[in-house]
């Protein structure tokens, strides 16, 4: 069946996602930034933030109790504006759009909380989606099969039709065994252009 829907992963895919380089914006020394980043970024509670089952303000109590006091003002700073130095990929961006303009359906499909949109409405793609599912609202997370059945479900695709796009090759995985085609990407957006036009 033809690819007619392209479903896009969010983080490193259209917009950047960078702990240290986000801990850092926020800190005045590496010691200090990797100090931040291990407390917030780099706990396993932040999976959980991204998955619903915790809130931000539960987050913000465990970033503060492993990290310094005296970087407490840093941290809850950080947990408020660090979408704010997520960048814009601009050639997954540009693709996307031309992508909606030859009449495909474009999708973001991400791991993030219910503050997606902190981030992502600030990507040019925000303005012409066709859909978003995103882990936080869903309580579903890649890779678990069920949020891209949901995806389908809600938007009335063909998992035979849609192209899954992201950083993560489990996440690509994942995709596949929910009937989809998959592109793990690199940053390499040649290499993703050749391939949608490989599938004809």
């Amino acid at each position: 069946m033809t690819a007619r829907n392209i479903v896009f992963d969010m983080g490193n895919v259209l917009m950047t996602f960078d702990g240290h380089e986000f801990a850092r914006a926020f800190t005045t020394n590496e010691a200090d930034a990797q100090a931040l980043y291990e407390g917030l970024f780099g706990r396993v509670e932040w999976s959980l933030l991204d998955s619903g089952t915790i809130d931000h303000q539960t987050m913000l109590r465990v970033a503060l109790a492993h990290t310094p006091e005296r970087l407490h003002a840093c941290v809850r700073e950080c947990l408020a504006r660090w979408p704010e130095q997520s960048r814009v990929i601009e050639p997954t961006n540009a693709l996307a759009r031309r992508l909606h303009e030859a009449g495909w359906g474009v999708y973001v499909l991400s791991n993030a909380s219910d503050r997606i949109e902190e981030q992502l409405g600030r990507a040019p793609i925000f303005g012409f989606l066709d859909g978003l599912v995103v882990s936080g609202k869903e309580r579903l997370m890649k890779p678990g099969c069920a949020i891209f059945r949901l995806l389908c479900d809600r938007y009335g695709l063909d998992p035979a039709t849609c192209v899954f796009v992201d950083d993560n090759p489990d996440n690509c995985e994942a995709a596949r065994v929910a009937g989809m085609t998959a592109f793990h990407y690199t940053g390499d957006i040649e290499a993703l252009e050749e391939y949608l036009k490989a599938l004809g």
